[in-house]
């Protein structure tokens, strides 16, 4: 099989923009939410808690970035910090739902705003609304034929 020239392959010319993309907002945004004093994981699961009722660990663990293995030490420091509640779901003890605590949703609406706020002049100056809406179209179609294998 013969190596590809990456001046030749239009696929190849995206993947390392894409990355290098992924990797700066990823280090930006890591060290705004470090700056609120939380690290990215507890962020997302106060952002994924937010505006719900709670949901089971299995399901916070399918909408968050936080991998299985890490999550349980995550919930454990949110609980520590008074941010979430862990209680067993009544008709089946063998699940528990976890939910903000009074004091974590006000965490979660203070510093969700704040990281938006933080986050919209990256993306205004780089793209315009239209383009915005193409870049998510494109991105979730990348994203949805790499699940298919995946």
């Amino acid at each position: 099989m013969e190596l590809p020239h990456l001046k030749d392959d239009p696929y190849l010319k995206l993947v390392r923009p894409l990355v290098e993309a992924y990797l700066a907002f990823w280090r930006t945004g890591s060290r705004h939410i470090k700056s609120m004093r939380l690290t990215p994981s507890q962020f997302d699961v106060l952002v994924t808690l937010g505006d719900t009722d709670g949901m089971t660990c299995s399901k916070l663990s399918e909408k968050t970035l936080v991998t299985k293995g890490t999550l349980t030490g995550v919930l454990d420091r949110l609980v520590s910090k008074g941010l979430i509640r862990r209680d067993a779901i009544q008709k089946d003890r063998r699940y528990t739902k976890v939910s903000l605590t009074a004091k974590g949703d006000a965490l979660f609406r203070k510093t969700f705003a704040a990281h938006i706020d933080f986050l919209r002049p990256f993306f205004e100056r780089a793209l315009s609304p239209q383009e915005v809406e193409q870049a998510c179209a494109l991105l979730l179609r990348l994203r949805d034929s790499f699940r298919q294998d995946g």
